[in-house]
């Protein structure tokens, strides 16, 4: 009797063999991940940037600051070790003749650089935005003056001033009008330090303004001269309701800027004549420097943070509201 064989195996296709993996492509289950770590390396190269920027706002601002406030109350002078007196720096300095006339030469600088500082770049950048032709030139001719540095424009400056034979004194003999001290007068030379830092800081302001300007819609523009308006009412119910957030913070930053005026006054007229240039900040380099009354110096900075954070809490208030 024979035995059954095992059927053979119904022929059929069989499976075809995975095809290898072409050169150079990822393997199979990696690159999955790729977006993830695309994601991480984006975020840790953000991470990187913030924290660096951090550092050095923490070493060169910051810690300064705190250093600064902390001294106010110690008497610290080179070579010897610190010691806690309270508030005897603030008591100090108070009682010095000049600190009332350091304030009220920086408030009336302020004032003085407002007014015109204020005023001077609004108008020329309302100029070059109608100008045509060669406004690239005229662009780089405003520009020009903040390009140079601050001591260098300031010893110009000082030249130009020269009650001899300065630039400032020849033209007015040239025009046969009468001459002027300049900077060498108690009168006029905090006027003459205004018009200084005024021309030595206007040029991005008028380049803000220029930007602002050509940001309004012309159509504006068109329905006011449809209505009859003139130039200046164009300026009243146009150009300055459109550009008032610009100038409320161009405002704000001119003012913390002027109260702490230093170069003009250091290079040019090194606080005179009769103290009338001498202004907070210029003291402060005095009380450092020249007293090496560190104490003293870091006390007139704590009150002339306290008085700038006071005003511009107050002055964003302000602002805030009305826009509300």
């Amino acid at each position: 009797m024979k035995t059954a064989e095992n059927p053979a195996p119904a022929a059929g296709p069989r499976p075809a063999a995975p095809a290898p993996p072409a050169p150079g492509a990822p393997a199979a289950g990696r690159g999955q991940d790729s977006p993830l770590r695309r994601k991480l390396a984006d975020q840790s190269r953000a991470w990187a940037f913030l924290i660096g920027g951090v550092l050095c706002f923490a070493l060169f601002s910051w810690y300064p600051a705190v250093r600064a406030v902390i001294i106010a109350f110690q008497k610290y002078t080179p070579g010897s070790s610190p010691e806690w007196v309270g508030t005897d720096n603030f008591t100090q300095v108070f009682h010095d003749p000049e600190f009332g006339a350091a304030w009220r030469n920086t408030l009336t600088f302020t004032v003085l650089a407002l007014l015109l500082g204020f005023a001077v770049p609004f108008v020329m950048a309302l100029v070059l935005n109608e100008i045509r032709h060669a406004r690239a030139f005229f662009r780089v001719v405003v520009y020009l003056p903040v390009m140079i540095p601050p001591v260098v424009s300031a010893l110009l400056w000082k030249w130009f001033y020269d009650p001899g034979g300065g630039l400032a004194n020849e033209a007015l003999r040239g025009l046969h009008l009468p001459t002027s001290n300049w900077s060498n007068g108690a009168d006029t030379a905090l006027v003459s330090l205004v018009i200084v830092a005024t021309w030595a800081n206007m040029g991005g302001t008028v380049l803000i303004y220029l930007a602002a300007l050509q940001g309004i819609p012309g159509e504006l523009y068109e329905a006011a001269e449809l209505d009859g308006a003139g130039i200046l009412q164009r300026v009243r119910h146009v150009t300055i309701p459109q550009t008032r957030f610009i100038m409320l913070m161009l405002m704000l930053l001119q003012i913390i800027a002027t109260m702490q005026v230093f170069t003009e006054p250091f290079v040019i007229t090194g606080g005179g004549p009769e103290s009338s240039t001498v202004t907070v900040l210029y003291l402060i380099y005095k009380y450092a420097f020249i007293y090496h009354d560190f104490g003293g110096a870091c006390a007139l900075s704590v009150l002339l943070l306290v008085l700038l954070s006071l005003f511009s809490a107050a002055y964003l208030r302000l602002t805030r509201g009305g826009e509300d």
